[in-house]
């Protein structure tokens, strides 16, 4: 048996071939694999069946098999997964997933919103990025040191 494109050690019938056939995933991560692994093996109807809310809205089938013809998917990995086990009504999956489209690599980063709703987990939304703050530069060595103490920042702290 092949193994499972999600970067499992099953094989794909184990892993997410079952939630491929109809079984629910158990949890947001296991349903972001199989979203991931439907992807790379152009399974647009799993797509399509596991998104709710505003991602079932913003599901466009001809854009997607659009964006389908010539990407190859290289690899998944998650970053973080913050609640979305089973007993959980929401939960989030941060991942990255390279990819090769009509022969210029790039990587799919994203922070995705699952909500299970009636037993079964859904692809709800995309989240925003947030910018990461600025770094204030360091004072300069003839600056104030900025522990208050009115020298210099070289005379001081520096």
């Amino acid at each position: 048996m092949p193994p499972c494109p999600c970067g499992s050690d099953l094989d794909y019938a184990a892993c997410c071939g079952r939630f491929h056939a109809g079984e629910a995933a158990p949890t947001a991560e296991a349903l972001m694999r199989s979203r991931y692994v439907a992807y790379a093996l152009g399974n647009l109807d799993y797509i399509e069946a596991t998104a709710g809310g505003p991602a079932a809205l913003a599901f466009n089938r001809t854009e997607a098999e659009a964006s389908q013809l010539g990407t190859v998917w290289l690899g998944l990995e998650i970053i973080a997964t913050r609640k979305g086990r089973e007993g959980d009504s929401d939960g989030t999956v941060s991942f990255i997933a390279p990819y090769r489209h009509r022969g210029a690599e790039a990587a799919l980063a994203e922070t995705s919103d699952f909500r299970c709703i009636g037993g079964r987990w859904l692809y709800w939304d995309r989240l925003p990025e947030i910018p990461a703050a600025p770094r204030a530069s360091p004072p300069g060595r003839n600056d104030p040191c900025p522990c208050g103490s009115g020298k210099k920042f070289k005379k001081c702290c520096g």
